[in-house]
């Protein structure tokens, strides 16, 4: 498993972007995604997605350079489409329109249709953060990948549909970044990369039987992933469900659909509030402090050494990657020097 240094990885990524017919500031916003997923220990979200976007544009599913259309715009509100340019370019542009929204009107709101991949929704949930502003977000597949299916059924109707809450605080902001199923698709896939089985609970095979083989979501007839919440895993699915409603009803985009049998990219919901419009950022910020002391100082269970809020595991782990480098498993690494050679850009070594 080599490993490299972020610098050495992010000059890597933005040449296969380039040689790949992204242009270099396009180029620089997607590769520093990744390679932040990557730093913050989501390698599902990492420069695994490399092949599959470079495929995309190769086939003409995404396109570099697209325009960010305003379909709808008020003082609070962005309707757009994205023009099936690559996610994190537009989904960026999006979040700097409700920034800018949220300050004057409190809150703003605002959809992206027709968006590549956009990557970790956490990112925009830090984005957000640096402004001193809260971030609700969430994606739907546009319409593919119905990789999750109803507690007691065995084919998928919905996607993996994650959704994001973060907030400002002093210090580092707390973010929750989570699928509504058990893991993400992505994250499967990496055991798929590895030739490695997933944890048990993860995975049921097109009879509805539990399996640990990643193949299952590769190959036909197609397993699903559980949804979240184990025995009460209707929970999951239901949250998951209305996500979808709400992104594919309110973008312009499908929601989940049985006959979109390519996968293209993210319709995207974005809600962002300015914490000082409402009760005052002092008050806001006072509270979040100290209910996030209160949970870190929570009495602990023997063997346990420390409570974590969420987001310290993504910090931890960049932290930790960014001192001793970014590990790649075997099969992303060959994937991404066998592109290398096609695109003929020199491959790095590895530290």
């Amino acid at each position: 498993m080599p490993t490299f240094s972020a610098s050495i990885l992010s000059s890597f990524g933005r040449s296969l972007f380039e040689a790949g017919g992204v242009p270099p500031d396009e180029a620089g916003v997607v590769t520093t995604s990744l390679v932040d997923a990557n730093l913050c220990g989501h390698d599902s979200h990492g420069l695994i997605r490399i092949p599959q976007y470079l495929q995309m544009i190769a086939d003409g599913r995404l396109k570099p350079g697209a325009a960010f259309q305003v379909l709808r715009e008020t003082s609070a509100l962005v309707v757009a489409d994205g023009g099936w340019g690559l996610g994190q370019v537009q989904a960026h542009r999006l979040l700097r329109r409700l920034v800018d929204k949220a300050r004057h009107s409190g809150v703003a709101a605002g959809t992206l249709q027709r968006c590549g991949h956009i990557g970790r929704l956490g990112e925009y949930a830090e984005a957000a953060a640096r402004h001193r502003l809260a971030l609700i977000g969430t994606v739907n597949n546009h319409g593919y990948g119905r990789a999750v299916a109803p507690p007691g059924g065995v084919e998928g109707r919905i996607g993996t549909n994650p959704i994001c809450l973060g907030v400002p605080t002093t210090t580092e902001p707390v973010f929750l970044d989570i699928g509504t199923s058990v893991c993400a698709e992505g994250k499967v896939r990496v055991c798929f990369n590895k030739k490695q089985p997933t944890p048990e609970g993860w995975l049921l095979d097109a009879r509805g039987r539990p399996t640990t083989d990643p193949s299952v979501l590769y190959t036909e007839p197609r397993g699903t992933i559980l949804p979240l919440g184990g025995p009460q895993a209707y929970k999951g699915f239901g949250l998951g469900l209305l996500l979808d409603m709400l992104v594919g009803g309110l973008s312009g985009a499908p929601c989940s659909h049985p006959h979109i049998a390519a996968p293209l990219g993210n319709a995207v919901l974005f809600i962002v509030l300015d914490i000082e419009q409402f009760a005052g950022a002092e008050h806001f910020l006072k509270e979040v402090g100290q209910l996030s002391d209160e949970v870190r100082t929570c009495r602990r269970a023997e063997g346990v050494r420390e409570i974590l809020l969420p987001g310290d595991p993504e910090r931890r782990s960049r932290a930790q990657r960014q001192a001793g480098g970014i590990p790649l498993d075997d099969g992303t690494w060959q994937q991404l020097t066998d592109l290398a050679h096609r695109l003929k850009v020199p491959v790095p070594e590895a530290s």
